[in-house]
């Protein structure tokens, strides 16, 4: 198994000390970096200048990675051919992770002017379009919700691109491992991804792949402090807004996306309580003082550095790589520069 280390807007550093936590981390035997993408920044501009900044004697063996880009913010197109110039760019590097993000909630797809689809063939055109893209093939393509014909990219590029498709509930994982090269998990505890892993292999075979070949990685979020309750409340309020993100949604939604995840985990019941608080107008800070810590500590750690290595160890059973998603109990980079020392290879 490798490590990656997963870096975002929200640990409040300097760009910097953002190129500066890129390097030193593959300095400490990190193998890869990641970040996720939101439309506060451009993921695929940050991944290369992070290749960029890394020491030329280590940068041939560090990959940068995109975990996820929600389809909402690109086409099928731009997401091809811009993975397609960071990958010459870092001499075959990079890795592009694709996910449906907010798709399945109708106002999402109002906002887009998508009408009424199907997020599992929406992600079947986007996977399907952008591996022939990334193949060098000219794409003639009618799917049930996107239409690309006589296109291709400018350029032929001689890298293999990896493909990956955020998944969480089967259907998703199953068309992962018939289309994709690996499935990126996210909240996961050490149960749900051997779930996970069962369903990828048996779609995997159906579809005369071989599972070895799809590989599992995950974020994986840790927050360290020798104030544990600092490093509680930092964690979790990393983790409110998927938990509780289904309250503006429809009744119909509600159990869709994350919210479903967490309840297949048996915690429905606390989440309904925390719902009925944030509707009755509670404080985010009571929202994290009532938020189940045994729901957190299912998926991440938060705490002492002395207890975090074994718990990751024990999260990270069945991945191929474990993505060390650094959250900072205090905003500034000796906070995020702990979690990276204390979790290195």
């Amino acid at each position: 198994m490798q490590y990656g280390i997963g870096l975002d807007t929200t640990l409040n550093i300097t760009y910097e000390q953002d190129l500066y936590l890129s390097k030193y981390a593959s300095e400490l035997g990190y193998t890869s970096i990641w970040t996720p993408e939101s439309s506060a920044y451009d993921s695929f501009v940050v991944c290369l200048e992070r290749w960029q900044s890394l020491g030329s004697s280590i940068r041939e063996n560090i990959t940068t990675g995109i975990a996820v880009s929600p389809v909402n913010l690109r086409s099928p197109f731009a997401l091809a051919m811009t993975a397609s110039t960071i990958s010459k760019r870092t001499k075959g590097n990079f890795i592009l992770g694709i996910g449906s993000g907010g798709v399945y909630r109708e106002a999402t797809r109002n906002s887009l002017g998508f009408q009424k689809i199907s997020v599992l063939s929406l992600m079947t055109d986007y996977l399907t379009i952008i591996r022939q893209l990334l193949n060098n093939q000219t794409v003639n393509y009618e799917g049930e919700s996107i239409k690309l014909l006589n296109s291709s990219l400018g350029e032929y590029n001689q890298y293999t691109i990896p493909l990956y498709l955020a998944a969480l509930g089967p259907n998703m994982l199953s068309l992962g491992a018939k289309l994709s090269d690996g499935i990126a998990l996210n909240w996961c505890s050490t149960d749900q991804v051997i779930w996970s892993k069962e369903i990828v292999k048996k779609s995997a075979e159906e579809n005369n792949r071989d599972p070895s070949e799809i590989k599992i990685i995950q974020y994986i979020r840790v927050c360290i402090d020798d104030d544990i309750e600092l490093a509680r409340k930092a964690f979790i309020r990393s983790m409110l807004g998927y938990a509780l993100d289904s309250t503006s949604t429809k009744i119909s939604e509600k159990h869709l996306g994350y919210r479903g995840h967490f309840e297949r985990m048996g915690f429905a019941q606390q989440l309904n309580k925390l719902d009925k608080l944030k509707l009755n107008g509670a404080s985010e800070d009571k929202l994290i003082d009532e938020f189940p810590n045994e729901l957190a500590l299912k998926v991440g750690y938060f705490g002492k550095p002395e207890g975090a290595i074994d718990h990751l160890r024990k999260l990270s059973k069945g991945l191929d790589t474990t993505i060390v998603r650094v959250v900072s109990a205090q905003p500034d980079i000796s906070s995020a520069k702990i979690v990276i020392d204390t979790c290195k290879p």
